[in-house]
């Protein structure tokens, strides 16, 4: 029943996905828009890709700078195959979180360390969503003057700083901690009660790790400003000269709107949110389309490239695996 109730999900998401692509490809010119493509400067092209893969560079060390703090000190190479699986499984499964969960699954098999490996994915997923939030601020507090009048902009924002600080005050303060906890007595919260005690187990670990957690933040930080820079880029290629400050303030929204688990891999989901915020400041909307399946073009090449790397690595996973078993 499980089994049917999660394969139902899924292809749920593969549905609005499939859905939202054919409604945007219903309200673009697709001649235009695959002219537009075609035309692009490739040496631009190149250059985005470079910058945007710089940012899967950063997020690689900022994960392996968590897993040093709580002493699970792995070579290069391995931590590099659990993130390339990863990055290869989020391509298809619902969200950034559905790749979370198979690094988290693949390095705690190799460690044993389970609740170790827990806890540096989530705070890896959470300092990423506080460098998104405080670049989405600080970029509509320096651009005011361009998207004041943009009402769904502020809102957007508003919302994500809004859920950012009820998150953090949930899971650091003691006082709201206690509070939510109270409020789930009934038992139909079971679920959410022991999720929510897990995680703070999870945080203890890095209590007294504050260089750590300074330096992973400033590290997604960077990750938050080099996105932006590539979709600009992209943009560029393109033939489209637009403040680069729309691009850090739109692309951290994007970002967490393409976080929710209602399409594949962001599919869609992200196509949309592009059109609708970039078109708002002028941009056609076979511009914005192009921009944002050339950015997926990126994504699906990255994916792919680290699926490769994890299926080659397969059986050597397999013989460090048995080869941990104690005898």
């Amino acid at each position: 029943m499980k089994a049917l109730k999660n394969i139902s999900s899924i292809l749920l998401r593969i549905g609005i996905s499939i859905a939202l692509l054919v409604f945007l490809f219903r309200q673009v010119d697709r001649k235009s828009l695959f002219g537009i493509i075609k035309n692009a400067d490739k040496l631009l092209l190149a250059a985005s890709f470079f910058i945007y893969f710089l940012t899967y560079v950063l997020c690689l060390l900022r994960w392996e700078m968590l897993l040093k703090a709580v002493k699970i000190h792995l070579p290069l190479k391995r931590v590099v195959i659990s993130y390339a699986g990863g990055v290869f499984f989020s391509l298809f499964l619902p969200s950034t979180i559905g790749g979370d969960v198979m690094r988290s699954i693949d390095l705690a098999a190799h460690t044993k360390k389970t609740k170790e490996v827990l806890a540096t994915v989530f705070l890896d997923r959470l300092s990423g969503y506080v460098g998104l939030a405080v670049l989405a601020l600080i970029s509509v507090i320096i651009g005011w003057n361009h998207v004041s009048s943009t009402h769904s902009v502020l809102l957007a924002v508003f919302v994500i700083v809004s859920v950012l600080v009820v998150v953090l005050l949930v899971l650091f303060n003691r006082f709201f901690y206690a509070k939510i906890n109270s409020l789930l007595h009934s038992p139909n919260a079971g679920k959410i009660r022991d999720l929510l005690k897990n995680v703070h187990q999870e945080i203890h670990y890095f209590r007294n790790k504050e260089r750590t957690i300074a330096g992973n933040l400033i590290f997604s930080f960077l990750i938050q400003i080099v996105a932006p820079l590539s979709f600009y880029v992209i943009a560029l290629s393109l033939g489209v000269k637009i403040n680069v400050i729309y691009f850090l303030i739109f692309l951290p929204i994007i970002g967490a709107i393409t976080m929710l688990p209602i399409s594949i891999g962001g599919l869609g989901l992200r196509d949309a949110t592009t059109i609708f915020f970039f078109t708002k400041v002028g941009m056609s909307k076979d511009l914005a389309f192009a921009m944002s399946l050339l950015n997926f073009s990126f994504i699906l090449f990255i994916g792919a490239v680290g699926g490769i790397i994890y299926v080659l690595t397969v059986r050597h996973r397999r013989i460090q695996h048995h080869q941990a078993r104690p005898v």
